[in-house]
């Protein structure tokens, strides 16, 4: 497919796409093309710049010293998040989605006292505050759900 940008007699500018340029040219010799604005027959195509896209190495700069890295924190409050998580998954033990019942296995009793961490839905952690169960929510989402 390619799009034209086009011009009748009257001088009404207007786009239109076409299966290739032997396809325009075809419509437009037979008269099959017209103006949506006046219905003028005579109509050309007007100069247009391509649609080009740069090539991926082309268009990055090539300066990053203006650039904030990505990789590592970008403030107090993140390098503090970070080490948080850090002496967080060094402590415990991962559960996962096994949270709320791990939580409650050693709040009871049934399974060895540790440190864990892991993820509960919105209302099995409500359940577990309402039951008296120490679980504070953190400050990050797990290292499977990160970007």
């Amino acid at each position: 497919m390619i799009r034209y940008s086009l011009k009748c007699g009257a001088g009404h500018g207007f786009e239109s796409w076409f299966q290739n340029a032997d396809a325009f040219a075809a419509l437009q010799g037979a008269g099959q093309l017209a103006c949506p604005v006046c219905g003028a027959t005579r109509v050309e195509k007007e100069l247009m710049a391509p649609m080009v896209r740069p090539a991926r190495k082309a268009a990055a700069p090539t300066d990053t010293t203006d650039r904030p890295t990505l990789s590592g924190p970008a403030s107090e409050l993140e390098e503090a998040i970070a080490a948080l998580r850090k002496q967080i998954e060094e402590n415990s033990d991962y559960v996962g989605m096994n949270f709320a019942a791990e939580a409650r296995a050693i709040h009871a009793g049934e399974a060895p006292a540790r440190a864990i961490h892991g993820e509960a839905r919105p209302e099995e952690a409500r359940q577990m505050l309402e039951e008296g169960l120490p679980v504070a929510p953190l400050p990050f989402l797990p290292t499977r759900k990160v970007n």
